[in-house]
């Protein structure tokens, strides 16, 4: 991770910011390792049964006032 950033800070423009289009690759490339390697794992059971207990019918109050995090019940 080191490498990445002093080769950050030496190959973009002073002042300007940002990455250069090798490093973006290379994080993209690392990201997309790290994401495949969670994926492939799957869901484990404790999740599943969670889900699956979520999704039940009735399992989560419905809210009457369309559920709008701006409620002040009633308070002006």
């Amino acid at each position: 991770m080191k490498d990445l950033k002093s080769q950050a800070s030496k190959s973009t423009t002073p002042g300007k910011g940002g990455l250069t289009p090798e490093i973006q690759s290379r994080i993209g490339h690392q990201l997309r390792a790290m994401y495949d390697d969670v994926v492939r794992q799957g869901v484990p059971d404790r999740f599943a049964e969670l889900i699956k207990k979520l999704d039940a019918p009735g399992a989560v109050p419905q809210v009457e006032n369309g559920g709008g995090s701006n409620d002040n019940n009633g308070r002006d």
